[in-house]
């Protein structure tokens, strides 16, 4: 039987339970990670971490036990644990690495593998190509699961990842906040961690789909406006300031403005850079994908600093981060941290970040936005779209992507970035982004433009040349 093959895409392993993710992969890859780490260290010590999705449990306990067997000295958290709690446990105790069963926000069928190197970040592409090149030198075994018994050694990485968001939060300012917040945990990791730390501050709060269901309402966890329906009623029926999000593994946000209204990822970015820039004193830059707003771009140039693109992947935000080049690092997918945090998003960190921002302005999100577009002199409105696309026309797509283009949607094309898929900015400074995703069998749209109709608009023309 030949092994399916393991790889590595912007965030992790990925797959459907039972026909692309199984345990036989879990083993291949948990081995192959032993090997890597063996190959840096002697003995290396890795933290474990899971999820809330179906057999995310079993798949950590089958991972640890291939991770011991090989030699890793394995440290097992005690439960559901954010992807960012994890990630700031291998900085906290100096560990070789971390394995996370997760498969962040995509739907309930699927599962995935997140390994994090020794500075807590997303491994880099050179790490993930040696650890698939292995995996793909080793056999399926014919040992099929059995119960493993949890003797692991535990670790509780919850105190001092709380003791870190107090170091760059302000929980002062949030304590003055005139009213009380909702956290949605979209019954993920967040549950028991968001809600907590504001409520051990001092801070009133009300906790919605805290439970795990494996299922996730049917409609998974994804921070979307979509999925957040229960948030916004909820929001109003409080009358709160806001609704804060995070998704499956807690390292996406999603906000909900006190009427009700979802704000847009990339809205929240370029408040918090601003706010940050006003607030800490910082002369720091910003990082952002290829496909995130340009907003960031229009704040750094009111502020004076320099803006940071790279492809997408929150795994090039880290040396940007060590380096003290920016105050904030974000991708429109609801992905942030910030200087003196951690070089992996952090769902947790932005919901108390939009929280104190709020504290502090006495001011919906909505006003704020308004105000940051009337000192800017400009208006931008992002778009976002999902393709499924068949067989046929995904194949040929890249070789198409790669043509020379002088003009699109009748305008002029005065820039061509092929940082990651194809981004044309127009002549009228609107901009479009075309690229395969690196974890769904879809390719991406992306648009900005000065109001949401022009955005939507642009995101039609480019769906109808990538179907012609």
């Amino acid at each position: 039987m030949t092994s399916q093959a393991i790889h590595f895409g912007t965030s992790g392993w990925r797959g459907i339970i039972a026909e692309d993710f199984t345990f036989g992969g879990v083993r291949r890859a948990s081995e192959a990670i032993a090997q890597h780490v063996l190959a840096q260290k002697k003995a290396p010590v890795v933290i474990v971490g899971y999820d809330t999705r179906f057999f995310s449990p079993e798949f950590a306990l089958t991972s640890a036990e291939v991770l011991r067997s090989h030699g890793c000295r394995v440290l097992l958290c005690p439960g559901p644990t954010p992807t960012p709690a994890i990630a700031h446990a291998i900085i906290h105790d100096k560990l070789d690495g971390g394995v996370n069963i997760t498969a962040s926000h995509n739907p309930a069928e699927y599962n995935g593998l997140k390994f994090s190197g020794p500075d807590g970040g997303p491994a880099l592409p050179e790490i993930t190509k040696d650890i698939e090149k292995r995996a793909a030198a080793i056999p399926d075994g014919d040992s099929q699961h059995h119960e493993i018994e949890n003797n692991f050694e535990s670790i509780e990485p919850r105190q001092p990842y709380f003791e870190q968001l107090h170091r760059v939060i302000r929980f002062d300012t949030l304590r003055q906040a005139k009213g009380n917040f909702v956290c949605d945990a979209l019954h993920g990791c967040g549950a028991g961690w968001l809600d907590r730390i504001l409520h051990d501050s001092g801070i009133a709060v009300t906790e919605i789909r805290a439970n795990r269901d494996v299922l996730f309402d049917g409609t998974g966890p994804d921070p979307s406006e979509e999925n957040l329906k229960p948030l916004i009623q909820t929001v109003k029926e409080k009358k709160a300031l806001a609704g804060l999000a995070t998704d499956g593994d807690a390292d996406r946000f999603g906000i909900v403005d006190r009427d009700g209204s979802f704000v847009s990822p990339n809205h929240i970015l370029g408040l918090a850079f601003d706010y940050l820039l006003e607030t800490r004193g910082y002369k720091l830059g910003a990082h952002r994908s290829v496909a995130t707003t340009h907003l960031i771009d229009a704040v750094a140039k009111l502020h004076g600093v320099q803006v940071y693109e790279t492809p997408v992947g929150f795994k090039y935000v880290g040396p940007l981060l060590r380096e003290n080049k920016i105050a904030i690092g974000g991708e429109e997918s609801a992905g942030m941290t910030i200087r003196g945090h951690l070089p992996e998003k952090d769902g947790v960190l932005a919901c108390l970040l939009v929280a104190e921002m709020i504290a502090a302005r006495q001011a919906s999100l909505r006003d704020q936005l308004r105000d940051l577009f009337r000192r800017i002199g400009r208006e931008f409105w992002p778009v976002r779209e999902n393709l499924h696309l068949p067989d046929e026309v995904q194949a040929k797509l890249p070789q198409r992507l790669k043509g020379d283009f002088k003009e699109f949607a009748g305008h002029r094309v005065t820039k061509v970035d092929r940082i990651d898929g194809l981004q044309l900015t127009l002549d009228d400074g609107t901009w479009v982004l075309m690229r395969p995703s690196g974890t769904e069998p879809v390719v991406r749209i992306y648009t900005e433009a000065t109001t949401e109709a022009a955005a939507h608009k642009l995101a039609e023309q480019a769906r109808a040349w990538i179907t012609q």
